[in-house]
């Protein structure tokens, strides 16, 4: 009798197991890092080196985020595939896996707990297409010097009638660089930590903004975004907000009296409401 019980244990295990850990597999089984484990020390910069579906991949890149404990973003970087070792063809239109590399520089004031999140790229915007992997990491303190840089945001509770281009700076700290214009709009395009948001701070700029040039010259800042920017925009109030957050980030410097904001080169006909 006890043979039998035991046997029928078995047979629901293995039942069990073949309904569900196909699935569990499937959902763990696309992305693959050759130089990150889990709980990992990792110290700024950061290169990844790992392998991922073909299907991860749009424009043969997807986008990888560093996380604290509590979520807030501390980098963001790309994963970009690899050509062949022997043809260099980039071929990322597959099912099976190619092999990628990415470069993160993050700052941390103090060693913390957190998170690589790898995101499938989804250019549809369906919730249904959207997939992550995410590893546990031990972040490094930094090491390197420090400069302070605002973003400006909008905000809720300092702004409760919603004016639109009203906006209101939060404080980052960026590795020392002689291009802190651009690690300043870099901090923008994060968007606000968690603890800000709770503090009532919101962007109106789309997730996933690139920079593609920015130049300062004669007081003149012009600075360049992929057409993310303008995705799915609509909404004067809205392209207000967008216009007052890159500007006002920009001109915190004294040595920016004007912005222009151009989308692939484009000035005249972007960010319409």
């Amino acid at each position: 009798m006890k043979k039998k019980i035991i046997i029928l244990i078995i047979i629901v295990i293995v039942v069990v197991a073949a309904v569900f850990l196909p699935k569990y597999l499937s959902n763990n089984n696309d992305v693959v890092l050759f130089n990150i484990k889990s709980n990992q020390v990792i110290k700024s910069p950061l290169t990844i080196e790992g392998k991922a579906r073909g299907t991860w991949f749009f424009e043969a890149s997807f986008p990888i985020a560093l996380v604290d404990e509590f979520n807030n973003h501390l980098a963001v970087g790309i994963a970009q595939a690899q050509g062949d070792p022997a043809t260099g063809e980039v071929n990322w239109m597959t099912e099976d896996f190619v092999n990628f590399e990415a470069k993160i520089e993050f700052l941390a004031e103090e060693d913390i707990k957190g998170f690589l999140i790898f995101r499938k790229d989804n250019p549809s915007g369906l919730p249904e297409n959207d997939k992550e992997f995410t590893v546990p990491v031990n972040i490094a303190k930094s090491e390197e010097a420090t400069m302070k840089v605002y973003a400006y945001f909008n905000n809720s509770e300092m702004d409760p009638e919603a004016s639109c281009n009203k906006v209101f700076p939060v404080e980052r700290r960026v590795p020392q660089t002689q291009a802190i214009a651009r690690a300043a709009i870099e901090e923008l395009l994060k968007g606000p930590a968690e603890t800000e948001k709770s503090q009532g701070f919101f962007t109106s700029i789309n997730s996933g903004v690139k920079i593609q040039k920015l130049t300062i010259e004669n007081g003149v800042a012009k600075i360049d975004f992929d057409q993310q920017l303008e995705f799915q925009m609509g909404g004067s109030c809205r392209v207000s907000a967008i216009r007052s957050q890159i500007t006002q980030t920009l001109k915190q410097f004294s040595t920016v009296q004007s912005v222009i904001i151009s989308i692939d080169g484009r000035t005249e006909d972007i960010l319409q409401p």
